[in-house]
């Protein structure tokens, strides 16, 4: 097992984690608390995060196999965050909060099975004007990174 992979994944379920343990102390109340400078609840917010696991830990694998990411636009981001936020505008905390254990411990487990040199792979990513990046910065950049994200989005919005 690559140190470095193994080190990303506990990153990722660091965050997970984290974010895991603020949504169960939350109140009903805040739960359905709207995020500022996001316009979506916080339970919807937590919802997105451990929805977003699997899209992104795809788009690392096509990077770290070798293959560009193509296609992806932050039109095409907002576009899936807005049907995300319509079709589960309504839901559960302790399911979501379950989905999240889930999805990011499946995250962490195909991190941790990468190796070095795929860690190391760059290909272009269309998201990022076709710009030659890593894997291991796909990783750190979002499904590392995003629920820290939005952790401190939520914080500010309930004051914590």
């Amino acid at each position: 097992m690559s140190n470095q992979a193994n080190a990303l994944a506990e990153r990722i379920e660091l965050g997970a984690a984290v974010l895991a343990d603020l949504a169960e102390s939350l109140s009903d109340a805040e739960w359905q608390t709207i995020v500022p400078n996001d316009q979506r609840t916080v339970g919807v917010l937590v919802h997105h995060v451990a929805n977003m696991y699997p899209l992104e830990i795809d788009l690392v694998q096509q990077l770290a196999t070798g293959k560009p990411i193509v296609g992806v636009t932050w039109d095409a981001v907002d576009q899936i965050n807005a049907q995300h936020a319509e079709e589960h505008a309504i839901v559960s905390k302790q399911e979501t909060i379950q989905l999240l254990r889930d999805n990011s411990k499946s995250a962490a487990d195909k991190v941790r099975k990468l190796t070095d040199e795929q860690l190391n792979n760059a290909e272009t990513v269309s998201l990022y004007a076709d710009a030659p990046l890593t894997a291991q910065f796909f990783i750190e950049d979002h499904p590392l990174r995003h629920s820290f994200h939005h952790l401190a989005n939520i914080r500010v919005a309930l004051s914590r």
